[in-house]
């Protein structure tokens, strides 16, 4: 194996340079047929960088970038870090609530979008949050509601069209190729230091609000280690389906690409057709992604056989009982890969549990791997705080290097995710075996898992609520072969209103992410509620299964 390049002190300001003198004219990129070498990248990252910095982005600003799988995404990642700055990621299913929220929030200085991209019309929800009248012809930003946005980058559908007035074109940034601006920009990239910020990852939280997990650049170190685990190279290839915006996406595609000098094959979407096409023509050796990846590239190979002869690894989220049946389907369907089970959320890093490569077909199956270097797992009582035995569950809870510095400018949610041993609380349900492997059962903190999207009921119970005929809504899981999970809404309407199933969903489409949008809508004359006043979900899900009925509402 070539050693990667990382270090203690490496940072992603680092990675392109390093990656460029490990493996200069070896293709780092493939996307859409079109390939970029390591050296290509490291010039690209330098060129864009210098056009932030002659554009006005400083470091310490947050950057959102509301971008659908693309090359420019990946040159975005070090060009920010280059520059001293913090990237916000922004989920391209969000919609105008959800992004507003994120920039608001996260207080960002500039956002990074496309004008359009396939049928969704980005620049219609940018007009929507930031109206004409706030945007200068001069590009300067006024805007109310974000008192932090000075400027806006439009990346072209046709890079030949102009960008919308009062933005800057992504073309511009690009173009502004500033010499003079060289020594700048190696006096910031070398000033970034590995516990600075390196992103900002929004994740739902229990308030109903999303909470911007705060990254350092130490998360790098985690990566490195998963890379020994797993014995990846240079001479794998890596097929990314996975958004960038999302730490499993951003961790398996291009970090891992830029710490081993392996090839990376991105794509926008994920199709288990063109993925299993890739394996035979291309000889992929490995992906990643949910149980959702997983049962579509079964069902893809034994609908048409492939020669999947070059797949080595895959990794997989699994341990809840809907994902050992998919696993244990991949590992013969998709043979010779070696399904991994993995356990991790944005807040610990997307690999805090693998499995191994000689681990039994058991422990990859129907557990949630082991514990990565630097991680010390227990399972506690949530009632007592009291460590559980082997094969009891509790809540998983955990000390190690590389959770989150922070939820961002949230000090109270903070502090809530410790207990006073100083364990972060996951607050999922699971437990420790005998062997040491973890086995991830489900939620404690009532989240929704659609799709492999994590989805806080409170968020979606609250935007319900804003609807003009909705009195109460309460929101539930509600199983499903495709997507694990789907959302069903039971909603009370005010006295006097009679509002449609339609009505309900047409209010939140196109103004929260499609993953959000409830499934079905129950009307009903009142919520269950427990003496203390607490709906009573239980009541709801099992109402829920009686009328639709368990795994039938895709």
């Amino acid at each position: 194996m070539i050693p990667t390049p990382w270090t203690p002190s490496t940072t992603l300001a680092d990675l392109p340079a390093l990656a460029a003198d490990r493996w200069g004219e070896r293709v780092a990129l493939t996307f859409k047929g079109g390939h970029e070498t390591f050296s290509e990248i490291s010039i690209k990252v330098d060129r864009l960088a210098r056009g932030l910095i002659a554009a006005g982005v400083s470091p310490g600003d947050r950057v959102g970038v509301w971008l659908n799988n693309c090359p420019e995404w990946i040159h975005l990642i070090f060009a920010i870090a280059r520059v001293g700055a913090t990237q916000v990621p922004i989920n391209t299913r969000f919609r105008t609530a959800d992004a507003a929220y994120i920039i608001g929030q996260a207080e960002c200085s500039t956002l990074i979008t496309h004008d359009t991209s396939g049928p969704i019309d980005y620049w219609r929800m940018v007009r929507e949050m930031v109206p004409d009248a706030e945007r200068g012809a001069d590009g300067k930003l006024n805007a109310k509601a974000f008192p932090y946005l000075e400027r806006i980058i439009i990346k072209t559908t046709d890079p030949n069209v102009a960008s919308p007035e009062g933005t800057s074109h992504w073309r511009d940034i690009i173009g502004a190729d500033r010499p003079e601006l060289e020594v700048e920009l190696r006096t910031r990239a070398a000033a970034v230091r590995v516990e600075d910020a390196a992103f900002i990852m929004y994740t739902s939280g229990t308030t109903g609000f999303p909470k911007g997990v705060v990254r350092s650049h130490g998360f790098l170190r985690n990566q490195v280690d998963r890379v020994h685990h797993l014995g990846t190279t240079e001479a794998d290839v890596i097929y990314n389906y996975l958004p960038l915006f999302h730490i499993f996406g951003y961790l398996d595609g291009p970090m891992l690409s830029m710490a081993t000098g392996n090839r990376q094959i991105l794509t926008a979407t994920f199709d288990a057709e063109a993925c299993l096409d890739a394996v035979e023509a291309e000889g992929v050796t490995q992906f990643s992604g949910f149980e959702t990846h997983v049962k579509g590239l079964v069902e893809a190979q034994l609908r048409k056989p492939r020669d999947l002869s070059s797949l080595r690894t895959g990794v997989f989220g699994a341990g809840t009982f809907s994902a050992v049946q998919s696993m244990k389907q991949a590992l013969e369907a998709l043979a010779p890969m070696i399904p991994i089970s993995a356990y991790g959320m944005t807040e610990i890093g997307g690999n805090a549990c693998l499995s191994f490569l000689d681990s039994t077909a058991e422990q990859m199956c129907e557990t949630s791997g082991h514990p990565c270097p630097g991680f010390d797992f227990r399972v506690i009582n949530p009632d007592t705080g009291r460590e559980q035995p082997h094969g009891t569950p509790g809540e998983i809870v955990l000390k190690s290097y590389n959770i989150m510095t922070c939820y961002y400018k949230k000090p109270e949610e903070t502090a809530k995710s410790y207990n006073a041993e100083g364990w972060f609380l996951t607050g999922d349900m699971g437990y420790l075996r005998a062997d040491g492997y973890l086995r991830f059962l489900g939620r404690y903190k009532d989240m929704l898992k659609i799709g492999g999207e994590n989805v806080d009921p409170m968020e979606v119970e609250a935007y319900l609520q804003e609807q003009p005929d909705v009195l109460e809504a309460a929101v539930v899981g509600q199983p499903d072969e495709r997507l694990t999970e789907v959302a069903v809404a039971f909603v009370v309407p005010r006295p006097g209103r009679n509002p449609s199933e339609e009505d309900i969903l047409d209010y939140c489409r196109g103004k929260i992410a499609s993953f959000k949008v409830p499934r079905h809508i129950l009307i009903i004359p009142k919520l269950p509620m427990t003496p203390t006043g607490k709906v009573r979900t239980v009541e709801l899900r099992q109402q829920s299964m009686a009328t639709l009925g368990a795994g039938k509402t895709a």
